[in-house]
């Protein structure tokens, strides 16, 4: 992430230092350097040190300023222990997900190398105070730009998608630059910095391990001209069995089992493996299983790559009680004190109305709701079948009022001639009556946002049961809205389980304020890892995944972001 420059940093060798001030203390003279630089005019400034492009400029003076321009990385001593920590760390950046030479990496290794060799020839103080502050500067900028990817990514997601509104919050990068360098423990503070979700620390492991099999050369191609089922005998399947094995998918083979038969083993080893790709747990190695099996390896280290850039992105507390929908996997679960409560199929957005992603907090649920149908699908998905028979609506128990206004008179449908209106002229309100047909079924579960996108139930149960869910209109239609809303509900003794049936069965419209608020948390992962190591991947539905990857892999213009608080 970065703002826009605001001042300039150079990193020009200064004019030869005058007698005077040969005799002060280096520190001193490296004080005087980064005090000259910083407090330079930025009209005559350049934006770069020794090549690299500073990043943190809007906060280097800042980091300064109260050490009143004393080196951060060096002391008195002059010795490096501080710098190549950093360096060391930065080394490791890949475990993130991350690349090192974002990070000054080659610039900070040259520096020390410079200054070692000049060191072992006359001494650290022979080393011009000009090259200790380069070091100094560079060490500190790298440490505000990996920390700010760290604690919330490289990407701002908003400058992708319109619809992903989720803020991680507010870090305080200065406080961790001056525990960094104040105690020497580098690789602590930059812990902090990460996510301090297990989700994210499980995708982290994730990435070593497919590292590990990349470095083994990944795994075998299957053949893809042939359909494999139980009972199949052949090659291919000594292929398909050395495949699974490859991802722990497959144990191995007893000498007592013969390698060229599908037997009970291999199909459950196949129906792991499909369940673990979003795919149709039959067990038959089809077109689309083979081809994620095929899927290469480094194509599949580069997914987890992405799904960790998210997961910076995420608010680093989502309560302690909250729900979460991943709308690339079409479920559905909550989590109360890090533990998985229900866990239930959804259906999202389909890609040209695609659910957004944003947090927000559950305030109240509508029981036996109203449905007032959003323009969009009563233009494109209710006026052509009402051109056609004006029933359409009544069969629906579907009203129509003259405009969007609170008041406003009910329209008689029989009067009016459908076919004179069309997308830019549709004034109407339609207003579905609770019912058996009512599109958001008994329960609808309000969190208001911006994109008026809410959960509700639904009347069509046979899409949960179809593998890809991506079937509404942008809200969230869940399996089971009675269990949700009793999770929502828990700790407000005026709503037992039964006082919500009761309610249910009245067939009356009620309004349920929340005694306690829950947190929703609406994402879009393609890939994650649970406890056990076991990795999920799934379709990039949304083609989110092919947007962040080519502004990941764009020229590096970005600056450390100030997270003040």
């Amino acid at each position: 992430m970065c703002l826009l420059f605001t001042v300039f940093l150079a990193c020009a060798i200064f004019e030869m230092v005058p007698p005077a001030q040969a005799a002060m203390p280096m520190v001193d003279r490296v004080q005087a350097v980064i005090q000259a630089r910083l407090d330079g005019d930025p009209a005559t400034l350049s934006l770069s040190c020794r090549g690299e492009m500073i990043c943190g400029i809007d906060m280097l003076p800042l980091a300064y300023r109260d050490k009143e321009h004393l080196p951060l990385w060096i002391d008195a001593t002059l010795h490096l222990e501080k710098a190549e920590a950093l360096a060391d760390a930065i080394s490791r950046a890949g475990e993130d997900g991350l690349a090192p030479f974002d990070y000054h990496l080659e610039a900070i290794r040259n520096l020390l190398a410079e200054i070692c060799e000049q060191s072992s020839a006359a001494g650290p103080t022979s080393v011009s105070p000009d090259v200790w502050a380069d070091l100094d500067l560079i060490l500190t900028d790298a440490f505000l730009l990996y920390g700010s990817h760290l604690a919330a990514g490289r990407v701002n997601p908003e400058t992708l998608h319109t619809d992903w509104k989720i803020n991680p919050g507010a870090v305080d990068l200065l406080a961790s630059l001056d525990r960094a360098t104040s105690t020497g423990d580098i690789d602590a503070e930059l812990e902090k910095l990460r996510p301090a979700h297990s989700g994210y620390r499980n995708l982290r492991n994730a990435l070593a391990q497919l590292r590990s099999l990349a470095a083994a050369r990944g795994w075998p191609v299957m053949d893809d001209s042939q359909t494999l089922r139980p009972g199949d005998t052949g090659s291919a399947v000594v292929g398909l069995r050395r495949r699974l094995a490859v991802t722990g998918d497959l144990g191995p083979t007893s000498p007592d089992e013969d390698p060229l038969y599908f037997d009970a083993a291999l199909a459950s080893a196949v129906k792991r493996f499909q369940q673990r790709n979003g795919l149709n747990a039959d067990g038959i190695v089809g077109r689309d299983t083979i081809g994620m099996l095929n899927v290469p390896v480094d194509q599949r280290i580069r997914q987890v790559e992405l799904n960790l850039e998210r997961w910076r992105w995420l608010p680093h507390d989502l309560g302690a009680r909250y729900i979460l929908v991943n709308t690339a996997d079409f479920t559905l679960k909550t989590v109360e004190n890090g533990q998985v409560g229900l866990q239930m199929r959804v259906v999202v957005g389909r890609p040209a109305r695609r659910s957004p992603v944003f947090s927000a907090n559950m305030t109240y649920l509508v029981v036996n709701p109203y449905w007032n149908v959003p323009t969009i699908i009563a233009i494109e998905d209710i006026l052509p079948e009402l051109q056609k028979d004006v029933a359409y609506l009544a069969q629906r128990g579907i009203r129509v009022f003259r405009n969007w206004e609170v008041d406003a008179p009910e329209v008689d449908p029989a009067a009016v001639d459908w076919r004179a209106y069309h997308a830019n002229r549709f004034p109407f309100r339609l207003r579905q009556d609770p019912g058996p047909y009512n599109a958001l079924g008994h329960l609808k579960f309000m969190f208001p946002n911006q994109f008026a996108v809410y959960l509700h139930d639904t009347p069509n149960r046979s899409l949960f049961k179809r593998i890809q869910r991506d079937f509404s209109s942008g809200c969230i239609r869940v399996e089971a809205p009675v269990a949700l809303a009793n999770f929502a509900l828990a700790g407000d003794e005026r709503w037992t389980p039964n006082a919500l049936t009761d309610a249910i069965e009245t067939g009356n419209t009620r309004t349920i304020l929340l005694k306690h608020p829950v947190p929703v948390h609406l994402l879009y992962m393609t890939a994650w890892a649970d406890e056990t190591g076991e990795i999920q991947f799934r379709s990039d539905i949304y083609d989110r995944d092919r947007d962040l990857l080519k502004a990941l892999n764009q020229r590096r213009t970005y600056q450390a972001t100030a997270f003040l608080h």
